[in-house]
């Protein structure tokens, strides 16, 4: 696994872009979090928690429709470039940052300080 810190952040290989399918989600684990990567038809990538904030279903797993991913167990909709469950729903999930490096995509997770607070 490829592993790059900068600042308060590191950054980790996750899959080559080419190999992530439009409109489906990959499951990414590092250290304990789990992020699902999403690539949309535009080809813009999209990293947020894999669990719904209402019963902690695998967002990986959800339909992806525009910018929004729906939670497989009860469908909440759930905006990705920000993480938050639309209304009438509540909640939100973490996003993380991406890039594109050398063909492969590289997600930010925070140093592990950050993560045990």
């Amino acid at each position: 696994m490829n592993i790059h810190k900068e600042a308060s952040l590191v950054w980790v290989k996750a899959v080559a872009y080419e190999d992530l399918a439009p409109h489906t989600g990959r499951t990414i684990r590092y250290q304990g979090e789990e992020v699902a990567l999403f690539k949309l038809s535009s080809g813009k990538l999209h990293a947020i928690q894999n669990r719904c904030p209402h019963k902690d279903g695998v967002l990986a797993e959800g339909i992806v429709c525009d910018e929004h991913v729906f939670c497989p167990m009860h469908d909440r909709k759930i905006h990705l470039p920000s993480g938050e469950v639309q209304k009438p729903d509540t909640g939100c999930v973490r996003t993380y940052l991406t890039r594109i490096e050398d063909g492969l995509i590289y997600i930010a997770f925070p140093q592990a300080e950050e993560l045990a607070s």
